[in-house]
């Protein structure tokens, strides 16, 4: 992959809320409570983190937060008071036509959400009219027919527009979607899960979605209790953060909230994560 001069910004939908148990899988609540307190309900905060890859005419997002289509039940059940997303765009002078290509991890509801939004007449239509939406062939073929374990992850509205209008691109394992941007098939959360890597500079930037959330995540045994396969993220995630080490990745946890992004550093035999400001 050649390196390309590019702009990298770390923008927010907003944050939402979660059961803790759930977000930390098998760890026990005396520890994750210690890195984030739970509510009354037993939900912890977590951020809505999207990426936005700008180079020459090209201008990718990954990952779309929740966005602001779902009834206020949906809302009060992820804590989500008002959708950011196209705020955060604004702030930087984008417009949802700027955007000419968002590449998801996956199509569960708080990573594609604001891939569509509602017309006047109450329709969804693609929020990006002149993007092209990237995602992997599996996680799209298991979104559009959910088993009954993983229905409610997933929301038709969010995403089904997007092959009706045409802006829709399926992808068969690893791919280059824009130049020095990939796309890497990891599995694991769920089929089809991807995460992307850029080539900034020389220096490599991976978005690694819901394999590792926050940087809790980091930890190998801190799995989801809502991972497909926890014993495929387990591997594979053993296996990036050893190569986000060695090769010195600057690694953007999706929902980190505090901490967004950081490195992997050894010192004195120990592997030490310093997080940056993104």
């Amino acid at each position: 992959m050649k390196p390309v001069s590019s702009s990298l910004t770390l923008i927010s939908d907003g944050t939402i809320k979660a059961d803790g148990g759930t977000i930390f899988g098998q760890l026990p609540r005396a520890t994750w409570e210690q890195l984030s307190p739970p509510d009354r309900r037993n939900r912890i905060s977590l951020g809505l983190n999207c990426l936005i890859i700008r180079n020459g005419d090209s201008c990718v997002l990954v990952d779309t937060g929740l966005g602001g289509k779902d009834p206020d039940a949906t809302k009060e059940h992820y804590g989500l008071t008002r959708s950011n997303l196209l705020k955060s765009l604004r702030g930087m002078g984008l417009t949802t036509r700027d955007i000419t290509a968002v590449v998801l991890t996956h199509l569960h509801q708080e990573h594609s959400g604001g891939c569509t939004r509602l017309d006047r007449s109450g329709e969804a239509v693609p929020t990006f009219p002149n993007a092209t939406y990237f995602v992997q062939r599996r996680a799209w073929e298991d979104a559009v027919n959910p088993n009954e374990r993983a229905c409610n992850h997933y929301h038709q509205e969010d995403f089904a527009p997007l092959q009706s209008r045409g802006q829709l691109t399926l992808l068969d394992g690893d791919a280059e979607v824009g130049l020095g941007v990939r796309v890497r098939l990891t599995g694991g959360h769920c089929h089809g899960h991807q995460i992307v890597i850029v080539n900034h500079g020389g220096e490599r930037v991976a978005y690694l979605g819901d394999l590792v959330p926050t940087v809790h995540h980091l930890e190998a045994s801190c799995i989801p209790a809502t991972d497909t396969y926890p014993e495929d993220s387990l591997s594979i995630k053993k296996e990036l953060v050893a190569e986000a080490e060695q090769c010195g990745w600057l690694m953007v946890f999706c929902h980190g909230l505090d901490t967004r992004a950081g490195y992997l550093e050894k010192r004195r035999g120990t592997i030490k994560f310093k997080p940056v400001d993104f």
